[in-house]
């Protein structure tokens, strides 16, 4: 899998960088057709400094979108990886649920 991490207007540490890494690279026990994730990194400094995790999955003949809002970027990221488990897990379902019903 293919993992591009951005951070718009800062510069995000190696250790948040290996972190978003191993977080994203534990999908692939859901779903192990992910093709590419792409992570966006940002704040939003007038409110609160909000920070903002953005991911995109790319899975065949779909994308995957989750976003978190916190005060902590890993705790943004541990948000997403969890919204993108649950979407993996209904795509896995619905994918294998599929050849049964031709019968």
């Amino acid at each position: 899998m293919n993992i591009t991490i951005t951070a718009r207007k800062f510069k995000a540490h190696d250790s948040l960088k290996e972190f978003i890494t191993d977080e994203v690279q534990s999908l692939e026990k859901f779903f192990d057709e992910i093709m590419k994730a792409e992570v966006i990194l940002s704040f939003q400094p007038n409110k609160d400094s909000v920070k903002v995790a953005e991911i995109l999955l790319s899975i065949p003949g779909q994308q995957l979108t989750a976003t978190g809002e916190t005060e902590d970027f890993k705790k943004s990221v541990t948000a997403c990886i969890e919204k993108l488990g649950r979407q993996l897990e209904k795509v896995k379902t619905k994918r294998t649920a599929r050849p049964n019903d031709q019968d």
